[in-house]
């Protein structure tokens, strides 16, 4: 597991992006962390590092589920609203889990025991109204280069 400091959204959207850099198709990363924690900017430097403009990316609270066109193909899950698991199979979710695209979701928890297993887990935590304190599981054990 690593652990970081970020200061602000900018660090937060470079260690996405970082991050971002190292997934490979199949990948699936679970974002943890209270309302405000971090969430969607880390998905913005995510998604950065395949291409997607910052200003591409909103929280997909009322979509849900955001593909974009990108190679391999880029799914943001923004789980905030959903509160059962009917909806949850409803949602098809499980179409957009390993593949050839790479799938990021929001409040993970939520699907905590259907992820795969070797998912990235990535924890965010306000420490202050600007800095965070995110820990990312999941990508030493894949045997990659350091984030």
């Amino acid at each position: 597991m690593k652990k970081y400091m970020s200061s602000g959204p900018g660090e937060t959207i470079d260690i996405g992006f970082r991050l971002g850099r190292l997934l490979m198709p199949g990948d699936v990363v679970g974002l943890y962390g209270d309302l405000g924690a971090g969430k969607t900017v880390m998905v913005k430097g995510i998604a950065r590092a395949f291409g997607i403009e910052e200003r591409d990316v909103v929280s997909a609270s009322f979509t849900i589920i955001s593909e974009y066109d990108t190679a391999p193909p880029f799914v943001h899950v923004d789980l905030y609203r959903v509160g059962t698991k009917e909806e949850l199979f409803e949602l098809g979710l499980w179409e957009h889990l390993g593949g050839d695209g790479i799938s990021v979701i929001e409040w993970a928890e939520k699907v905590e025991e259907w992820l795969p297993e070797g998912s990235v887990k990535v924890r965010l935590k306000a420490i202050n109204e600007d800095s965070r304190e995110i820990e990312i599981e999941g990508i030493d054990e894949k045997s990659r280069h350091n984030l």
